[in-house]
Protein backbone atom coordinates (compact mmCIF):
# COMPACT_ATOMS: atom_id res chain seq x y z
CA UNK A 1 0.00 0.00 0.00
CA UNK A 2 1.30 3.46 -1.32
CA UNK A 3 1.65 6.67 1.47
CA UNK A 4 0.64 9.33 0.51
CA UNK A 5 3.96 11.57 -0.91
CA UNK A 6 5.66 14.42 1.12
CA UNK A 7 3.90 17.35 -0.65
CA UNK A 8 0.46 16.30 0.40
CA UNK A 9 1.14 15.35 3.98
CA UNK A 10 3.02 18.91 4.33
CA UNK A 11 0.14 20.43 2.97
CA UNK A 12 -2.02 18.42 5.69
CA UNK A 13 0.16 19.26 8.38
CA UNK A 14 -0.52 23.23 7.59
CA UNK A 15 -4.07 22.59 7.17
CA UNK A 16 -4.32 21.23 10.59
CA UNK A 17 -2.15 23.62 12.26
CA UNK A 18 0.15 20.90 13.93
CA UNK A 19 3.77 19.88 12.56
CA UNK A 20 4.30 16.38 13.19
CA UNK A 21 7.82 14.73 14.98
CA UNK A 22 6.41 11.21 14.17
CA UNK A 23 5.48 11.02 11.24
CA UNK A 24 4.25 7.32 11.73
CA UNK A 25 1.72 8.76 14.30
CA UNK A 26 0.38 11.02 11.01
CA UNK A 27 0.05 8.20 8.64
CA UNK A 28 -1.41 5.72 11.34
CA UNK A 29 -3.90 8.40 11.97
CA UNK A 30 -5.15 8.96 8.02
CA UNK A 31 -5.40 4.60 7.82
CA UNK A 32 -8.57 2.89 7.75
CA UNK A 33 -8.78 -0.58 9.60
CA UNK A 34 -9.45 -1.41 5.40
CA UNK A 35 -6.03 -0.75 4.29
CA UNK A 36 -3.46 -2.64 7.21
CA UNK A 37 -3.36 -3.98 11.01
CA UNK A 38 -1.85 -0.88 11.62
CA UNK A 39 -4.94 1.39 11.91
CA UNK A 40 -6.30 4.60 13.48
CA UNK A 41 -8.81 2.84 15.65
CA UNK A 42 -6.77 2.72 18.59
CA UNK A 43 -6.34 6.93 18.03
CA UNK A 44 -9.54 7.58 17.38
CA UNK A 45 -10.57 6.25 20.70
CA UNK A 46 -8.45 9.01 22.10
CA UNK A 47 -9.21 11.41 19.93
CA UNK A 48 -12.67 11.24 20.68
CA UNK A 49 -12.17 11.70 24.28
CA UNK A 50 -10.15 15.18 23.70
CA UNK A 51 -12.92 17.01 20.96
CA UNK A 52 -15.65 15.73 23.61
CA UNK A 53 -13.73 17.64 26.10
CA UNK A 54 -13.10 20.52 24.53
CA UNK A 55 -15.89 21.25 23.59
CA UNK A 56 -17.32 20.74 27.19
CA UNK A 57 -14.86 22.88 28.55
CA UNK A 58 -15.65 25.96 25.97
CA UNK A 59 -19.80 25.49 26.94
CA UNK A 60 -18.77 25.37 30.66
CA UNK A 61 -17.32 28.34 30.76
CA UNK A 62 -19.32 30.26 28.04
CA UNK A 63 -22.55 29.17 29.37
CA UNK A 64 -22.14 29.42 33.34
CA UNK A 65 -26.01 29.59 33.78
CA UNK A 66 -27.29 26.24 31.60
CA UNK A 67 -27.90 23.23 32.90
CA UNK A 68 -25.86 19.74 32.30
CA UNK A 69 -28.64 18.46 30.06
CA UNK A 70 -28.20 21.53 27.52
CA UNK A 71 -24.48 21.42 27.90
CA UNK A 72 -24.81 18.29 26.94
CA UNK A 73 -26.60 18.70 23.40
CA UNK A 74 -24.23 21.89 23.16
CA UNK A 75 -21.39 19.43 23.17
CA UNK A 76 -23.34 16.57 20.95
CA UNK A 77 -24.02 19.57 18.25
CA UNK A 78 -20.01 20.32 17.50
CA UNK A 79 -18.79 16.70 17.75
CA UNK A 80 -21.37 14.07 16.13
CA UNK A 81 -20.50 12.62 13.20
CA UNK A 82 -21.75 15.30 10.89
CA UNK A 83 -20.26 18.19 12.36
CA UNK A 84 -17.18 16.39 12.75
CA UNK A 85 -17.04 15.09 8.77
CA UNK A 86 -17.80 18.72 7.65
CA UNK A 87 -14.56 19.72 9.94
CA UNK A 88 -12.75 17.02 8.08
CA UNK A 89 -14.19 18.28 4.59
CA UNK A 90 -12.81 21.79 5.52
CA UNK A 91 -9.10 20.46 5.74
CA UNK A 92 -9.29 18.13 2.82
CA UNK A 93 -8.78 14.95 4.90
CA UNK A 94 -9.92 12.82 2.47
CA UNK A 95 -7.14 13.68 -0.38
CA UNK A 96 -4.56 11.80 2.81
CA UNK A 97 -6.93 9.16 3.40
CA UNK A 98 -5.20 5.88 3.36
CA UNK A 99 -7.66 3.41 2.58
CA UNK A 100 -8.12 -0.58 1.14
CA UNK A 101 -8.77 -1.19 -2.14
CA UNK A 102 -12.61 -2.28 -1.34
CA UNK A 103 -13.07 1.25 0.35
CA UNK A 104 -11.95 3.03 -2.16
CA UNK A 105 -13.49 1.71 -4.77
CA UNK A 106 -17.33 2.24 -2.86
CA UNK A 107 -16.81 5.99 -2.07
CA UNK A 108 -14.90 5.39 1.09
CA UNK A 109 -12.65 8.53 0.30
CA UNK A 110 -15.83 10.79 0.71
CA UNK A 111 -17.78 9.25 3.46
CA UNK A 112 -19.17 10.71 5.96
CA UNK A 113 -18.32 8.00 8.82
CA UNK A 114 -15.06 7.97 7.99
CA UNK A 115 -13.88 11.49 7.67
CA UNK A 116 -15.06 11.98 10.99
CA UNK A 117 -12.89 9.06 12.70
CA UNK A 118 -10.40 9.75 10.86
CA UNK A 119 -10.91 13.64 12.32
CA UNK A 120 -10.87 12.04 16.00
CA UNK A 121 -7.67 9.78 15.19
CA UNK A 122 -5.75 12.68 14.02
CA UNK A 123 -6.81 14.86 17.08
CA UNK A 124 -5.19 11.79 19.32
CA UNK A 125 -2.22 11.50 17.23
CA UNK A 126 -1.30 15.07 17.78
CA UNK A 127 -2.04 15.09 21.57
CA UNK A 128 0.46 11.29 21.40
CA UNK A 129 2.91 13.59 19.45
CA UNK A 130 2.76 16.55 21.34
CA UNK A 131 0.87 17.28 24.51
CA UNK A 132 -2.49 17.33 25.86
CA UNK A 133 -2.57 21.50 26.34
CA UNK A 134 -1.20 21.39 22.84
CA UNK A 135 -3.41 19.07 21.43
CA UNK A 136 -6.46 20.57 22.73
CA UNK A 137 -5.31 24.08 21.35
CA UNK A 138 -5.74 22.16 17.57
CA UNK A 139 -8.92 21.12 18.70
CA UNK A 140 -10.08 24.18 19.83
CA UNK A 141 -9.34 25.77 16.71
CA UNK A 142 -10.97 23.51 14.33
CA UNK A 143 -14.28 23.40 16.67
CA UNK A 144 -14.14 27.27 16.87
CA UNK A 145 -16.49 28.46 14.42
CA UNK A 146 -19.30 25.69 15.23
CA UNK A 147 -18.97 26.13 18.69
CA UNK A 148 -19.32 30.10 18.15
CA UNK A 149 -22.21 29.09 16.32
CA UNK A 150 -24.18 27.38 19.20
CA UNK A 151 -26.68 28.34 21.80
CA UNK A 152 -28.56 26.85 24.37
CA UNK A 153 -31.95 28.21 22.31
CA UNK A 154 -30.75 25.93 19.12
CA UNK A 155 -29.35 22.92 21.24
CA UNK A 156 -33.27 22.53 22.55
CA UNK A 157 -35.21 21.32 19.94
CA UNK A 158 -39.41 23.06 20.95
CA UNK A 159 -40.48 19.96 22.27
CA UNK A 160 -37.80 19.72 24.73
CA UNK A 161 -38.60 23.45 25.51
CA UNK A 162 -42.43 23.12 25.80
CA UNK A 163 -41.85 19.68 28.40
CA UNK A 164 -39.38 21.25 30.37
CA UNK A 165 -41.66 24.82 30.62
CA UNK A 166 -44.68 22.13 31.53
CA UNK A 167 -42.81 20.22 33.99
CA UNK A 168 -41.41 23.89 35.72
CA UNK A 169 -44.49 24.36 36.56
CA UNK A 170 -46.17 20.94 37.80
CA UNK A 171 -48.09 20.19 34.42
CA UNK A 172 -48.96 17.16 32.83
CA UNK A 173 -46.90 16.61 29.15
CA UNK A 174 -48.36 17.55 25.84
CA UNK A 175 -50.09 15.00 23.62
CA UNK A 176 -49.14 14.72 20.29
CA UNK A 177 -51.67 13.81 17.23
CA UNK A 178 -51.49 13.43 13.43
CA UNK A 179 -54.98 14.89 11.87
CA UNK A 180 -54.30 14.29 8.18
CA UNK A 181 -51.53 12.78 6.09
CA UNK A 182 -51.74 13.73 2.68
CA UNK A 183 -49.84 13.73 -0.84
CA UNK A 184 -48.02 10.69 -2.19
CA UNK A 185 -45.81 8.17 -0.79
CA UNK A 186 -42.67 10.31 -1.57
CA UNK A 187 -44.25 13.63 -0.82
CA UNK A 188 -46.51 13.30 2.27
CA UNK A 189 -47.56 16.21 4.88
CA UNK A 190 -48.00 15.43 8.05
CA UNK A 191 -50.33 17.46 10.05
CA UNK A 192 -50.31 17.38 13.84
CA UNK A 193 -52.05 18.72 16.71
CA UNK A 194 -50.52 19.59 19.94
CA UNK A 195 -52.51 19.79 22.90
CA UNK A 196 -52.31 20.56 26.32
CA UNK A 197 -55.76 19.38 27.77
CA UNK A 198 -54.77 20.69 31.51
CA UNK A 199 -54.93 24.27 29.80
CA UNK A 200 -57.39 23.28 27.06
CA UNK A 201 -55.23 24.94 24.36
CA UNK A 202 -54.27 23.55 20.79
CA UNK A 203 -51.80 24.58 18.29
CA UNK A 204 -51.44 23.28 14.65
CA UNK A 205 -48.76 22.71 12.56
CA UNK A 206 -47.59 20.34 8.86
CA UNK A 207 -44.13 19.29 7.97
CA UNK A 208 -42.66 16.34 5.40
CA UNK A 209 -42.41 14.36 8.26
CA UNK A 210 -44.01 13.63 11.43
CA UNK A 211 -41.23 14.60 13.97
CA UNK A 212 -40.45 17.93 12.14
CA UNK A 213 -44.37 18.71 12.43
CA UNK A 214 -44.74 18.05 16.17
CA UNK A 215 -41.59 20.11 16.74
CA UNK A 216 -42.96 23.08 14.64
CA UNK A 217 -46.76 22.33 16.66
CA UNK A 218 -44.86 22.49 20.10
CA UNK A 219 -42.82 25.61 18.84
CA UNK A 220 -46.27 27.25 18.29
CA UNK A 221 -47.70 26.46 21.56
CA UNK A 222 -44.74 27.87 23.13
CA UNK A 223 -45.74 31.18 21.41
CA UNK A 224 -48.89 30.61 22.77
CA UNK A 225 -47.95 29.42 26.04
CA UNK A 226 -45.57 32.84 26.04
CA UNK A 227 -48.21 35.27 25.11
CA UNK A 228 -50.63 34.03 28.50
CA UNK A 229 -47.84 34.71 30.32
CA UNK A 230 -47.36 38.15 29.11
CA UNK A 231 -51.25 39.21 28.67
Amino acid sequence: MKSPGGPALDALQKRLGHQFLDHNLLLRALTHRSAQRDHNERLEFLGDALIGMVAAAFFYQRFPDVDEGTLSRLRSSVVRGKALAKIAEDLDISSCLILGESERKSGGRHRSSILADTLEALAGAIMLDSSIASAQAVVGGWLQESMLRASPEDAVDAKTRLQEWLQARGEGLPLYTVLEVSGSAHDQTFRVCCELRQRKLLAEAASSNRRSAEKLAAAEMLSKLLLETHD
